[in-house]
């Protein structure tokens, strides 16, 4: 008997996701590079060449977390209304993700998160596999925008504000500080990091402590 399509699919990502959580499981619990690809594959109960059918290498089975946010800067410019600029497109999905707790703003205080944050930037090869996904990222906006130098500068600007705000939001919860009380102080970095973007900083820094209006938000 041949399985239908649609319950292939769900066993798939059923076994996808446990190869996910036994992996991150053991990592949170011994660190990285204490945990072999055979201990996850047991954990999961399957063997190694299925592992790798779902993860090609090892990193993939934290940083998948964060595939969706793989190219988001340039989907965001692509799928903007064409009247509003790329820049004011970015800035208010930046402040959407402030609002909704988005991991990926640094903005989400669940301890599982944090966790998974500390786990990421204290291991070198997640690290660094973090950093070519900011210049993957990097590379995609610059396309959207157009592809030239004037582009790709504004594309490596744009990914480097964002990794900024990010982590310094997520260094006040690690401090202890609650996602809550950090709240409008990351809206507050992320309005004049974008100002900064929008006007250059030699202007934005003579506009000292004068405040900064975000750009409207359509309801």
């Amino acid at each position: 008997m041949v399985e239908p399509v649609g319950l292939r699919a769900r066993k798939k990502a059923r076994t996808r996701d446990a190869i996910a959580d036994a992996a991150i499981s053991l990592f949170l619990a011994h660190g990285f590079d204490q945990v072999s690809v055979a201990d996850i594959a047991a954990a999961a109960e399957v063997s190694k060449p299925t592992l790798f059918r779902y993860f090609a290498a090892k990193e993939d089975l934290v940083l998948h977390r964060i595939a969706d946010h793989h190219g988001e800067a340039a989907r965001v410019v692509r799928d903007r209304e064409p009247a509003i600029s790329p820049l004011t497109a970015l800035h208010r999905h930046f402040r959407a993700g402030l609002d909704r707790r988005d991991p990926v703003t640094g903005l989400n205080d669940h301890p599982e998160v944090l966790t998974f944050h500390r786990l990421v930037f204290s291991t070198p090869s997640l690290a660094g596999r973090v950093t070519q996904y900011a210049l993957d990222n990097e590379e995609a906006l610059a396309a959207a925008l157009g592809g030239d130098i004037t582009a790709r500068l504004q594309a490596a600007q744009v990914i480097a504000v964002q990794r900024v705000l990010a982590r310094t939001t997520w260094r006040k919860l690690a401090a202890g500080r609650t996602a809550d009380e950090v709240y409008p102080e990351a809206v507050a970095d992320a309005d004049r990091a974008f100002a900064l973007l929008q006007t250059g900083t030699r202007d934005a820094t003579e506009a000292g402590s004068r405040e900064i209006r975000p750009p409207a938000v359509p309801h």
